[in-house]
């Protein structure tokens, strides 16, 4: 079935990369759209084609600055005032969503506000990638697309042909992930169990699960400080681990995240490109592969875009 509604796709700025990979694997050219810089810092995106009618996909990541998240915001808002028919946001990484719920007295929930900034805005459905929690998804009260990075790394970890394998979850909240991962690849699961001292600072790690032996695979959703990863990497190495590899979805890499996996016991760590990595050339990046989600992505859009299901795209 044919759209009569014209696709669209543009890009705000930390995101272009990625959304002219998308653009590449669709076929189609990436919108023309520009920013104008204020020199209070103050900034104001415009589109410089005609989005009228059109089904416009509006492809940033919300990570660090704030300014990702409100660029979004004004190219949604943008759009709608040019009188697109609809406005998707295409957000690879979903900003805020570690505040999923009140996990003390008197602090926001963060992911549901950003849920309804979006709604406010004029977005008419969101599409992302890994939430940090599922339930996220209830926060909306327009459709989300939740793709998962397994379409993309468990091909890539068969590939490697690791003989006893085993795969590792972090810390408890990322066991059913790690159990997923497994009943894949058929193999066993280790789970860590970190006690917190303060947010991104870990106390001790245990590990739960037959270490001696195995090559092990951490899999997480997304690196921060690289702190947690790192410690339990060292200590499945101590406890008798060939090997330790880390899978996850968001490079955040705030911090000493980069000088960490450097230092760390882990062999390889294998990302997504829904964050780009430090442009810095001290960086040390020798441990770290990236796997592209643009096709993932341009395959969603382009279903989405027909009106055709997508069910069938997820493994989980």
């Amino acid at each position: 079935m044919h759209n009569e509604h014209k696709m669209k796709l543009f890009a705000c700025r930390s995101s272009r990369p990625l959304a002219e990979k998308i653009a590449r694997s669709l076929n189609i050219e990436l919108g023309k759209s520009d920013v104008l810089t204020f020199s209070d810092g103050e900034f104001q995106p415009s589109f410089n084609e005609s989005v009228r009618g059109a089904t416009v996909f509006i492809v940033q990541s919300t990570f660090p600055p704030v300014d990702n998240l409100f660029e979004l915001l004004l190219m949604i808002d943008a759009a709608k005032r040019a009188s697109a028919h609809t406005v998707i946001a295409v957000m690879p990484y979903f900003g805020w969503a570690r505040q999923d719920r009140k996990d003390k007295p008197r602090v926001s929930i963060g992911a549901k506000l950003v849920a309804n900034i979006l709604h406010a805005a004029g977005c008419d459905r969101v599409m992302t990638c890994d939430l940090h929690a599922d339930q996220i998804q209830g926060f909306f009260d327009f459709p989300v697309d939740h793709i998962y990075a397994s379409n993309i790394f468990l091909p890539y970890l068969r590939g490697l042909n690791i003989e006893n394998l085993a795969i590792a979850a972090p810390d408890m909240g990322g066991a059913k992930r790690a159990n997923a991962y497994a009943r894949y690849l058929q193999c066993p699961v280790i789970v860590c169990h970190k006690s917190r001292e303060r947010a991104n600072v870990v106390g001790s790690i245990t590990a739960i699960g037959d270490v001696a032996g195995k090559n092990v695979v951490i899999v997480d959703d997304m690196i921060d400080t690289a702190g947690t990863l790192t410690k339990a990497a060292n200590v499945l190495k101590e406890m008798g681990a060939l090997s330790v590899r880390a899978c996850a979805t968001h490079a955040v890499f705030s911090g000493s995240a980069y000088e960490r996996i450097a230092d760390s016991a882990l062999e390889e760590v294998i990302v997504t490109d829904t964050i780009p990595l430090s442009a810095d050339p001290e960086k040390d990046k020798s441990k770290i592969t990236v796997l592209s989600v643009a096709d993932t992505f341009a395959n969603i859009i382009d279903k989405v875009y027909n009106y055709e299901p997508i069910s069938d795209s997820f493994i989980f």
